[in-house]
């Protein structure tokens, strides 16, 4: 046999083997894995202190003010230490409300005589999160994450949000698969609305006709298109720690979907958008393709988790109804809220101070 003839079997037989291998994956369902990645990473670190101090401006027809703020706590991923509390309340304790498990600062005044103030700090270390080595095989949805699959409010799992999430994830049988297809739907066609004053509402049913918004619009898209295709899915409510200094406009949230074997892992198509946006970049800019492939399994050290959940009855509970979602300092004057957004009687201003040494 020449040493041509063989050469010409040796690549018959690859191509074979490769075709084989193809076929095999066809009948079994097998998927490609995105974003998944081997690497050893060494995990970046931010550690600092971050303090609340809040007013609410009251007049003397004020007989009792009400105040709930998120209490951040230590987990995996961030420690929670030194927390301090003043003010000039009349009560105040740390609860947990019973459907989320998040942790609220909660303080009280009755008849205040002078403006109600309280001021709440902490340290704080975060770590990265980088979870993308993913597993090739998924098991089980365990029982427990079945929460995670409900509609809420602004984020139904039928009507629009239904057709939107059985288009986007066609053809995909698995729950990576299916995540992966609803972050780059978000990605591809999502836009950063800089108009808005705050995070955004969430209303699904109302973004999926636009698309346009921020990071709760972005967050909960996903979480609703993923929850619908049967994805456990959640929204992580908190704020970024990038810079020193005062960082009331710093709120963000991002999401998590759970994956059997595996865990809840990060996505944040909202950052992607948000640089998009900011440096006027394209799609295929290699930043932005950077971005993309980093925020599907990757958060960065300068966010601290604070709660999750939507339509969130409080702990003790508040007369208003529930809220879409619980990151901002909360309050009640008379059992009447005050709005979050202009400040102008609750008065909240967080600020940051990185620290060298843990």
């Amino acid at each position: 046999m020449t040493k041509n003839n063989l050469t010409c079997i040796l690549v018959l037989m690859i191509l074979i083997t490769l075709l084989f291998i193809g076929c095999i994956e066809e009948q079994t369902g097998v998927e490609k894995i995105k974003y998944k990645s081997t690497e050893i990473v060494n995990l970046a670190e931010k550690q600092g202190k971050m303090t609340f101090d809040i007013t609410i401006r009251t007049n003397e027809t004020a007989e009792i003010v009400r105040l709930w703020v998120p209490y951040p706590v230590s987990n995996e991923n961030q420690k929670i230490d030194n927390v301090t509390i003043t003010g000039n309340y009349n009560y105040s304790g740390i609860y947990r409300e019973g459907v989320y498990g998040n942790m609220i600062l909660y303080a009280e005044w009755n008849e205040p005589q002078k403006f109600p103030n309280l001021n709440f700090s902490f340290d704080v270390w975060r770590t990265e999160v980088v979870l993308k080595n993913f597993p090739d095989k998924e098991g089980e949805i365990p029982i427990e994450m079945q929460e995670f699959l409900k509609p809420t409010s602004l984020a139904p799992t039928s009507g629009i949000v239904k057709e939107v999430a059985d288009e986007v994830t066609k053809g995909k049988t698995t729950i990576l698969s299916k995540a992966t297809a609803i972050y780059d739907y978000l990605v591809e066609h999502g836009e950063r609305d800089p108009n808005l004053s705050f995070c955004g509402n969430g209303d699904v049913c109302k973004l999926l006709l636009s698309l346009r918004g921020k990071c709760v619009d972005f967050s909960s898209v996903f979480v609703a298109l993923s929850r619908t295709s049967g994805v456990p899915a959640k929204e992580i409510l908190g704020t970024r720690i990038s810079k020193d200094g005062d960082i009331t406009g710093a709120y963000h949230c991002r999401a998590e979907f759970y994956l059997p074997n595996y865990g809840w892992v990060p996505v944040d198509p909202s950052d992607v958008a948000k640089l998009m946006l900011n440096e006027n970049l394209d799609i295929n800019d290699t930043k932005v393709v950077e971005a993309r492939d980093y925020f599907f399994g990757a958060q960065t050290e300068t966010y601290i988790d604070f709660s999750t959940g939507r339509d969130v009855v409080l702990n003790p509970e508040q007369d208003e109804g529930p809220l879409n979602y619980f990151m901002y300092p909360y309050a009640e004057v008379n059992g009447v809220a005050l709005d979050f957004i202009s400040q102008e009687y609750l008065k909240y201003i967080v600020t940051f101070k990185q620290s060298l040494t843990r």
